[in-house]
């Protein structure tokens, strides 16, 4: 694009989920930002991460419709996108739903410049599967295209929540976050792993505390009886206060779940259980403290590991 050309006024960004993915498109967002400081960016999204990117301050508007049911309703969306007139759109999500957005916002407007992997987008880039490569590093080569540099990793220094509703805090303890997508079992460590490790960390002088929300129970409630000593804050834990708590913690281990990238990235040294169900090279939590175990079936990774590999991060 010519360097006479003028700068987008109304920009959109597409980024719907899943959590971890849209928390590391975090440092892409805030790259978008600082590029366009002056211009209005209206971020499509859906309604579990309205909450944090209004607290990020990136957006002059924030949308949690991006992902309606049936094709008719995609389409609706679509023509609703149209009629904001955007002069550029970002594709942080790059899939079938926004394929259908590229076709329909562009038709008749050859201005509106698209960044993103559909051949025609004004700042193209193709996407192949191999070499396999994190989101994060998808991203910045997508951005690079349009001129823009992403940094190193998301920043979640806007992101708090009030502890004071919470049950007192134990001066030392570790997070665990037993849980994950229940349609996804496979990706979840054993209860007696968590259990295992939970005792582990009271021998270290280290409250095990619980994070999860009740759609967990199950897996929470059978470690907490277990562990009678361990804190679980079940339930009761929203965004802002799980990057508080991060901040707070020693350390954190939990499987390859949305709060694993919270935490992490918030700056809790972390250890992250992966089994074949997702990859660590493309999915682990994008920050510098980060420890990642793998097993086909977690059921055959040895509490042990788990606790040695939390002992390296404490210890930092």
């Amino acid at each position: 694009m010519s360097s006479s050309a003028p700068s987008p006024r109304r920009i959109l960004v597409v980024k719907l989920g899943a959590f971890g993915d849209f928390v590391v498109a975090l440092a892409a967002m805030k790259a978008i930002r600082q590029t366009h400081a002056d211009a209005h960016l209206t971020l499509l999204t859906t309604p579990p991460f309205v909450g944090l990117a209004e607290a990020s301050g990136l957006f002059d508007a924030v949308r949690g419709d991006g992902r309606p049911s049936g094709f008719a309703g995609q389409v609706r969306l679509a023509l609703d996108l149209r009629r904001a007139r955007f002069d550029r759109v970002y594709d942080l999500q790059r899939n079938d739903r926004t394929r259908l957005f590229f076709h329909v916002l562009r038709f008749g407007r050859p201005g509106l410049e698209w960044s993103g992997i559909f051949p025609g987008a004004t700042f193209y880039i193709a996407d192949p599967r191999e070499p396999r490569r994190h989101a994060a590093v998808r991203y910045a080569d997508q951005l690079r295209v349009a001129g823009i540099t992403v940094p190193p990793y998301p920043d979640l220094g806007f992101l708090h929540g009030d502890l004071t509703p919470l049950p007192p805090l134990p001066e030392r303890f570790v997070l665990l976050v037993p849980g994950g997508a229940p349609q996804r079992p496979a990706k979840r460590a054993p209860v007696a792993t968590y259990v295992s490790l939970a005792r582990h960390c009271l021998g270290q002088g280290l409250t095990p505390v619980l994070v999860g929300t009740d759609k967990e129970a199950d897996v929470l409630d059978a470690i907490a009886l277990a562990v009678p000593e361990a804190l679980s804050l079940r339930g009761r834990t929203d965004f802002g206060q799980l990057a508080s708590l991060a901040r707070r913690a020693a350390g954190a281990v939990g499987n390859d779940t949305g709060p694993m990238h919270l935490v992490a990235v918030a700056g809790c040294p972390s250890v992250v259980l992966f089994s074949a169900e997702s990859d660590p090279v493309e999915n682990r939590p994008w920050a510098d403290q980060v420890v990642t175990l793998q097993r086909p079936h977690l059921r055959d990774l040895p509490a042990d590991e788990v606790a040695a590999a939390l002992d390296g991060v404490v210890r930092g």
